[in-house]
């Protein structure tokens, strides 16, 4: 009888693992080499600074809309303007834009630390 509970046993202690393989959240590199952080806040994910030239910065808010695709706003720190946002996950790199009117766009790669 034991046996039979081993396969729910396995799938339990997998299931983290699986869950971070494709999560956008963990720490990310950006273009230009300062460390942000994407958590969980809610039903979201924020985006903060973790070093450079502004720590503890919220820069962006996210929500899945699909696997390895997301949406929500970016902030840029120099001016402190909001734009509307995406990103997409694929693998340890994350492609990252943000734009205004839906037709100025600026797009960033972070890669996974």
């Amino acid at each position: 009888m034991k046996l039979l509970h081993l396969p729910v046993v396995i799938a339990v202690l997998a299931a983290p693992a699986i869950a971070r393989a494709g999560s956008i959240e963990g720490e990310w590199r950006t273009a230009d080499t300062s460390i942000a952080r994407i958590a969980a806040c809610g039903d979201r994910f924020c985006i903060v600074m973790k070093t450079g030239d502004w720590p503890g910065k919220e820069i962006g808010r996210l929500e899945a809309v699909g696997f390895d695709n997301y949406v929500g706003t970016v902030t840029d720190p120099r001016d402190n303007k909001t734009y509307s946002g995406r990103a997409t996950l694929a693998g340890n790199t994350l492609k990252l834009t943000g734009c205004a009117l839906k037709i100025f766009c600026q797009t960033e790669v972070w890669s996974r630390r």
